[in-house]
């Protein structure tokens, strides 16, 4: 599979009377962005907000970040089984309005949503802050069960990053990055002398508002199986989950996952990078037992020499990290697991919830139990209430001039598992 990524480099973002990228400002036409969004009779409003780097903004409760994109050439659509049919995608040209990022907020869904900044220290803990950011103020009409409101906020971010996408359809990218994925017998005949390897990403699937969405299939649902790392760059996962804001892998996260572009800069190089291995994360042990043998036996099955292991998610998710790590190990297969940690705001308690003396290589994005005190800001989008309650957060969090004392936990992207932002990331 071949895929080009068009980017189009967004500079800044303003309101206007058509939606159009023009000398890399990106317009907005914000009363039809609404319309579209209103066709929703779950959602009681919609207001459409802009946050730009540097600006005193608050955005809180953060639910998604999407990065919007348009199919250019090639099968599918962007978000195929969701907002397009069920193709393949992964081929083809995509263009990318890179630097531009639709984050979904309003009343609050789960409690493990989180808060960008995008100014001051909290603005140092997520790339978020960074972009130019159409914000979405979903709020629910009264008595819509939680799951029923996810749904909602969730359509609403993946259609408006849809509908800013296509003003970029007819723009000429002001670069092209070009990832090709060989067949694995191509590959391996392609570069024999280079060490195989697998990247396993283990997605949020336990439920109750903590679901990964795989073509529209809710990844609770799903085998371990291959994927080709092209078909995340174009849309095939998305996030539906509520899980710690430092844990989450937002849309943007799947559409952008470092650990897969690491992988490919190395690709014909240091390594021979064979392919991704989707796996879930489950609440009951039999399931988990399943799972992580699946894993374990797709790794075997491709030859890999070695294997980086993602998980989303922490605690419970731990036990399906160890379990993946373990059993790929004792396969002859070096591992390397990339986590954060809990470890107390001492940072002297037990970092994950499950351990093993097989997982001896580990990259951490830090402590996640860190205190952080966020000073007041000009403007916040959203609610700033649940600051008390959101995880990460307790009561007496919120001050009385608008600061918020909280752990890192409560950020949005701060110590994410897939080494995002690695301004707290370090290697062991």
């Amino acid at each position: 599979m071949r895929l080009e990524l068009g980017n189009i480099y967004i500079k800044d973002v303003q309101f206007g009377n058509e939606t159009k990228v023009e000398n890399g400002v990106l317009y907005v036409n914000k009363e039809e962005l609404i319309s579209i969004l209103s066709e929703d009779e779950h959602l009681k409003s919609i207001d459409v907000e802009l946050a730009r780097p540097g600006e005193s903004v608050r955005i809180m409760p953060v639910k998604d970040v999407i990065e919007p994109r348009v199919k250019v050439e090639g099968k599918g659509g962007i978000f195929p089984g969701i907002l397009s049919k069920v193709e393949t995608v992964g081929s083809g040209r995509t263009n990318v309005l890179k630097g531009a990022a639709v984050v979904t907020t309003g009343k609050i869904v789960g409690f493990q949503e989180g808060i960008i900044d995008m100014t001051g220290p909290g603005a140092e803990y997520t790339p978020f802050s960074k972009l130019n950011n159409v914000v979405l103020v979903c709020e629910p009409v009264d008595g819509l069960k939680q799951h029923e409101h996810e749904k909602a906020v969730r359509m609403a971010g993946l259609k408006a990053a849809e509908y800013l996408g296509k003003a970029a359809k007819n723009v000429q990218p002001d670069d092209v990055e070009t990832y090709e994925f060989l067949p694995l017998l191509k590959s391996i005949e392609k570069y024999p002398e280079l060490p195989k390897v697998a990247y396993v990403l283990m997605l949020q699937s336990q439920g109750l508002l903590h679901d990964t969405y795989v073509y529209g299939v809710d990844a609770k649902q799903i085998l371990p199986t291959l994927i080709s790392p092209t078909e995340l760059m174009d849309g095939a996962i998305i996030s539906g989950n509520c899980v710690s804001a430092c844990d989450k892998n937002t849309t943007y996260h799947h559409l952008n996952n470092p650990i897969i572009r690491d992988l490919y800069n190395k690709h014909g190089k240091e390594l021979n990078f064979v392919g991704v291995i989707i796996t879930n994360e489950n609440v009951y042990l039999a399931d988990k037992e399943r799972s992580s043998n699946w894993t374990a036996k797709l790794a075997e099955y491709l030859g890999v020499d070695g294997v980086i292991i993602s998980q989303e998610g922490f605690g419970n998710p731990d036990t399906d990290l160890i379990m993946n790590c373990k059993k790929i190990e004792q396969k002859g297969i070096k591992t390397v697991i990339v986590t954060d940690e809990y470890a107390g705001r001492d940072g002297a308690s037990q970092s994950l919830a499950d351990a093993d003396p097989l997982a001896n290589a580990v990259v951490t994005g830090g402590n996640a139990n860190e205190v952080i005190e966020l000073p007041p800001m000009d403007k916040v989008i959203g609610h700033i209430e649940p600051a008390n309650k959101i995880a990460g957060g307790f009561d007496g969090s919120l001050k009385e001039d608008g600061s918020i004392v909280v752990e890192l936990q409560a950020i949005t992207g701060a110590t994410n598992e897939l080494g995002f932002n690695k301004l707290t990331a370090k290697g062991y």
